[in-house]
């Protein structure tokens, strides 16, 4: 299952840096790929769930929005 998070806050590669950071914190299994351009953020998560990963993304700074999963 895929989760996709649109973050249209995140403007550069610190961003995805602090995203990928706080998400693999709360979620060390968790493989994250991030498109940049359409502030798209999606993650495979290992156990955490949708709720606790927009929770990190948002306490690393982020505005998070759940598009739902795949």
């Amino acid at each position: 299952m895929t989760l996709t998070f649109e973050v249209n806050d995140m403007s550069c590669g610190h961003c995805v840096r602090a995203i990928t950071q706080a998400v693999q914190e709360a979620d060390p299994g968790a493989q994250v790929q991030i498109d940049l351009p359409s502030h798209r953020v999606q993650v495979q998560p290992a156990k955490a769930d949708a709720g606790v990963l927009k929770a990190a993304i948002e306490e690393a700074g982020y505005t998070a929005v759940e598009q739902g999963a795949v």
